[in-house]
């Protein structure tokens, strides 16, 4: 088999219920140059099956079973295999438009760039997505990394991108880290020197209902902080246009932790202990928030809340609970 332009890869687990929908968007495109690699990530439902399935009948598929070790080492277990000159990322639980990867292509390869984004398509279930005006813009490393870290063009997530393999010759995400993305950004920023933002909206973003497991604080949240703030002290000792941006990062990684702490039933003693770590923090930042154009009134008012009482906080959070999340894609 002649080694094909774009290898895209997709970790699995625990999605029979929407895998069929992924793959064969996949496989549908318009674009057809690629191989496909499927990661089962040691699924306990048929997943397995369903991916070897898909290998026997397509030649362009292939299909990797290992041991359960998250999305980091599925990801990274496709990199290591992979043929393409360029790399691009799916989820399993979402789709993509049949175009995606033929206009990241051809964006990519117009602008000689190493790096081509497109845009989110969210959907909610009974409810008509919102459709954005499409912009279109070529930057730079650090112009990229000041659009990525303000969330609104282009955002963190791997999925919505086509890389040029280089990128990955010294970058791999970190195992057991569950804001894998974040970690990994300017890692991948700083391997580019030119960028292309579409906001095209051509990846779908399906947003589930009644997923307790990702309003439910636990431990491993802290890798948000930890990953924002270590962008932050690399961005200090290398980017001084970037400070505000990636402090403003730090701060809405502080914010998106404390909801879930708020939100959830009962926290231990090392949990509260961090809560009132974290509310020192944002305390402390008062008034960075309030002077801040990234943040939004609700999220301001939340603040003020906050430096009154925590449970004026807790209240709030409550009624606004998501607010930060969309940004975390």
């Amino acid at each position: 088999m002649a080694v094909p332009e774009i290898s895209i890869i997709v970790p699995v687990y625990n999605v029979e219920k929407y895998l069929d929908k992924c793959v064969n968007s996949i496989l549908n495109q318009t674009f057809q140059d690629f191989e496909l690699i499927l990661v089962d990530d040691g699924s306990p439902d048929n997943c397995g099956e369903m991916c070897d399935d898909y290998a026997a009948r397509d030649k362009r598929v292939t299909v990797i079973h290992q041991v359960n070790g998250g999305l980091s080492a599925a990801r990274n277990a496709g990199i290591e295999i992979a043929k393409g000159r360029y790399l691009g990322f799916v989820d399993s639980d979402d789709y993509i438009a049949e175009d995606m990867y033929e206009l990241l292509y051809n964006n990519l390869k117009n602008e000689d760039a190493d790096l081509a984004t497109v845009g989110f398509l969210d959907v909610y279930a009974g409810k008509e997505p919102v459709i954005k005006e499409r912009k279109y813009l070529v930057t730079d490393m650090v112009g990229a990394a000041k659009i990525t870290f303000e969330g609104k063009l282009s955002t963190i997530s791997a999925t919505n991108k086509l890389y040029k393999r280089e990128i990955f010759e010294h970058v791999r995400y970190p195992v057991g880290m569950i804001t894998e993305d974040a970690a990994v950004i300017l890692d991948v920023l700083e391997e580019t020197s030119k960028v292309v933002i579409d906001t095209s909206q051509k990846y779908v973003y399906y947003h589930r209902e009644n997923s307790i497991s990702s309003n439910h604080f636990t431990m491993k949240d802290l890798d948000m902080i930890k990953a924002w703030e270590n962008n932050e002290a690399r961005v200090l000792a290398k980017y001084p246009e970037l400070v505000n941006v990636a402090h403003t990062r730090v701060c809405w990684a502080y914010f998106t932790v404390l909801d879930k702490m708020m939100n959830s039933s009962e926290l231990g003693v090392e949990e509260k202990k961090k809560q009132k770590e974290i509310i020192r923090f944002l305390r402390k930042n008062f008034m960075f928030v309030l002077k801040n154009q990234y943040f939004t009134k609700p999220r301001k008012l939340s603040m003020i809340a906050l430096r009154v009482n925590p449970y004026f906080y807790k209240l709030l959070s409550r009624l606004e609970n998501g607010m930060v999340r969309k940004i975390n894609k």
